[in-house]
């Protein structure tokens, strides 16, 4: 799939954000922090993590739909609502 340039950055930001909140989980979790500080943190981990894989479906719809490589055809309409709902229903 191809993504245009601004996409890609907006999606390894936010993808190295969710890495430096998990990190930062996993952490609280080893030094025995509450449980409900724990769960926030894993909230947005997840949040982030939701955000990043919606961008690369959108930003890369067109192109999933329209650009195929050898012995691969275009995805149908239903393929991509496939992709989304399969984020959403994580």
């Amino acid at each position: 799939m191809k993504v245009d340039d601004d996409a890609v950055n907006a999606v390894l930001n936010r993808l190295r954000r969710a890495q430096g909140q998990l990190a930062g989980v996993i952490a609280m979790i080893e030094a025995g922090r509450d449980c409900k500080d724990v769960a926030t943190q894993l909230a947005a981990v997840s949040k982030a993590l939701d955000r990043a894989g919606f961008k690369i479906v959108a930003s890369g719809m067109r192109q999933c739909m329209t650009d195929v490589g050898e012995n691969q055809a275009p995805m149908t309409e239903e393929e991509p609502e496939r992709l989304f709902l399969a984020l959403a229903l994580a």
